[in-house]
């Protein structure tokens, strides 16, 4: 049985190129940067998890929540094969349960914060929003987007964002925990317009501060799927 099983709806990526020596210190034991085109991205990613059931079961009250992340990108050579992934810097949601929960059992670094969403159409475009606070400021991330979404292209940055099928948490030099996410191969909408306003000195620590000013190299909205999360592997 699976760990987890939602929904992950309306993921809005802002993708940053920046050095892969900032995140030496995260890169979980047993893998390696993963580059595209020799550049190391972060991303911050917001998304709503919907229909939650953990071990099969609905958590009363835990069932719909926002989440958003700051992540990037390794690969784990096992098996003749590489398996692509994500590292989670920070993980925010509103729910101090699922923090505890993601602490104890798979050593992520989760932080509860106010949080809200919002969706919304008219007959030419969607937007989505995701806000979040920090020491009474609020962030937030919008995306104006189209209504009809799209194959996302081979071999183009947005599969390389988007297409990755395991997570690794670094639990210390010598060990690291590892697990499976399964979903189908996710549809992307066309970005017409977005607006940022993140203090990431306050999220994140002076070492990602600059990403404040800096312009993101792509914004992506991604419609997302039914997603599950496989019970951990201790890697040592």
């Amino acid at each position: 049985m699976s760990f987890l099983k939602a929904e992950w709806r309306k993921l809005a990526f802002a993708n940053y190129v920046i050095d892969k020596e900032l995140l030496a210190e995260y890169v979980p034991f047993g893998t390696e940067i993963d580059l595209f085109k020799d550049q190391c991205f972060v991303s911050i990613v917001g998304l709503k998890f919907s229909n939650t059931r953990l071990l099969g079961v609905k958590i009363p009250f835990h069932t719909e929540f926002e989440e958003l992340n700051l992540r990037f990108y390794v690969k784990r050579f096992e098996d003749g094969k590489w398996k692509r992934a994500a590292v989670f810097i920070k993980e925010i949601v509103a729910k101090p349960a699922l923090t505890f929960v993601a602490k104890t059992i798979y050593n992520e670094n989760y932080e509860t914060m106010p949080m809200n969403h919002s969706f919304l159409e008219n007959d030419k475009h969607r937007t989505v929003e995701y806000q979040w606070g920090k020491t009474g400021k609020m962030n937030s991330f919008k995306i104006q987007a189209s209504l009809a979404d799209f194959e996302i292209e081979r071999k183009s940055e947005a599969e390389f964002i988007t297409e990755h099928y395991w997570g690794y948490a670094k639990v210390n030099a010598q060990k690291s925990n590892e697990y499976q996410v399964k979903h189908p191969r996710w549809r992307i909408y066309q970005v017409e317009n977005y607006e940022l306003s993140i203090d990431f000195e306050a999220l994140y620590g002076s070492k990602f501060a600059f990403l404040s000013s800096q312009k993101p190299s792509s914004v992506m909205l991604v419609e997302g799927s039914e997603t599950s999360v496989e019970s951990k592997r201790v890697i040592v």
